[in-house]
């Protein structure tokens, strides 16, 4: 494929993106999007930046850690992760060569929701560029020894994080509310998971989920979007879906509230708080991100950082947030303390929850929340990687093709009186799952039995 430079007619129908951030934040046009779904069932996006002779081409597919089956956690990472490890005729030392030859940065990771590929490349080595990340992600060889090195770096990596109270403090509160279904462990999976897995559990789980009609590419930067549609199909129409059908993971149960305290002889408590939250594509999301703004997402200026922080002096820092998943995820407060002030700073959160509740927010509370979060929208696209990582969310959550222009109008549109619903409906202080991690001697929390 030979990409001729973008015409004077495609030029001026596009706003580059120095204009975009030019207008007021308030009311900055969307990133211009061409969309198609290919015959191999990938669906394909595009935006044309062309003031950076650099594209991006990230490739999104609907294979995270949440699918991983019971008893194999750390599958859907790992067989991510192998994907630039050796693909078609080239070893992984020779894909990472190819890379660097040409400037291009290449990379393939799994999150809980999705897998990710993605490469970075100048415009005028496009196709080499392409032809490498395509190859990755169609042709991956899966080959024992690389299988074996991954999964030992991938162990090593997991005992480092255990070093960190506050991935010990997400992971136990994950376990306990989530149990054994889809985001109940961490994406790296667990020790003992990750050593058993084998070459066949990768090609089982690539072959089940990693279809052209579970994929999303996108494609933002200096390129003329019939052109790079045109080489997707070429490339993409032998890609063949499996057949199978994607297993899935037990649902949830509803958890009990319950206290777990991890004793460590640290300096300050890690705390972590919280319950079950929503999916990404609750409707509810706009006035959910309101309330939690003015809650304790709003950094300085949220009522938990003036509670506990400003005026307690309880928390080095304090934060607040639902969980942005394809299934219902979590709501989760999380802080940091004193050992001795554990117990008040805990209450105070609490506290704060209930009065979300139980009154309504202040005018000024509620604009400046609005202010904020509508002003600072711009900066979510600020760069074609920022581009082409929303656009490639919004798609996959189905959060519709107005989303970037009708985000503030949506905003907007929330009332105090919707702030106060959604917490209602949203936030309960009885169902509160509490970890602490830190001096058990010091905090004087007590373990639920």
């Amino acid at each position: 494929m030979r990409l001729a430079p973008p015409s004077c007619a495609l030029l001026r129908a596009l706003v580059p993106l120095a204009a975009l951030l030019a207008v007021a934040s308030a009311s900055a046009a969307s990133p211009p999007v061409v969309r198609q779904t290919l015959g191999s069932g990938a669906r394909v996006q595009v935006s044309p930046q062309p003031s950076v002779p650099m594209v991006i081409v990230d490739v999104l597919v609907d294979a995270g850690s949440r699918l991983d089956p019971p008893g194999k956690e750390g599958l859907a990472n790992l067989t991510a992760d192998l994907l630039t490890e050796g693909a078609g005729k080239r070893t992984a030392e020779q894909i990472h060569e190819a890379a660097d030859f040409i400037g291009a940065s290449l990379a393939s990771q799994a999150g809980e929701d999705l897998a990710y590929a993605n490469v970075k490349v100048v415009r005028k080595d496009l196709d080499q560029g392409l032809d490498l990340l395509l190859d990755c992600l169609l042709r991956p060889t899966f080959a024992n020894a690389e299988i074996e090195r991954r999964k030992t770096a991938i162990l090593a990596s997991i005992r480092a994080s255990e070093d960190s109270p506050g991935t010990l403090a997400d992971r136990a509160f994950d376990k306990q509310l989530f149990g054994p279904s889809s985001y109940g462990h961490p994406v790296e999976g667990w020790p003992a998971t990750v050593k058993k897995l084998t070459r066949k559990d990768v090609l089982d789980f690539y072959q089940r989920y990693y279809t052209p009609e579970r994929s999303i590419v996108t494609v933002v930067g200096d390129v003329r979007p019939v052109e790079v549609i045109a080489a997707l199909e070429q490339r993409l129409q032998a890609w063949k879906g499996s057949g199978k059908e994607p297993s899935s993971r037990p649902s949830p149960v509803p958890a009990a509230p319950t206290v777990l305290v991890i004793d460590k002889p640290l300096t300050q408590a890690n705390i972590v708080l919280g319950h079950a939250g929503v999916a990404r594509d609750n409707p509810d999301w706009y006035a959910l991100t309101v309330m939690n703004h003015i809650l304790g997402g709003g950094a300085f200026s949220s009522r938990l950082f003036s509670s506990v922080r400003t005026k307690g002096g309880l928390a080095y820092s304090i934060n607040s947030g639902f969980s942005a998943t394809k299934e219902p995820g979590a709501f989760k407060v999380g802080m940091q303390t004193k050992g001795e002030s554990a117990q008040e700073a805990v209450a105070k959160v609490r506290e704060e929850i209930a009065r979300m509740r139980e009154t309504t927010v202040s005018e000024q509370e509620l604009s400046d929340a609005k202010q904020y979060l509508t002003g600072s929208f711009p900066m979510k696209f600020d760069s074609n990687a920022k581009i082409a990582g929303l656009l490639a969310q919004i798609e996959f959550f189905g959060l519709g093709n107005d989303y970037l222009d009708t985000y503030k109008d949506r905003i907007d549109a929330v009332t105090a009186a919707d702030v106060q619903r959604v917490a209602q409906k949203y936030l309960s202080p009885d169902d509160l799952i509490l970890v602490v991690v830190g001096p058990s001697a010091q905090t004087g929390i007590q373990p639920t039995p």
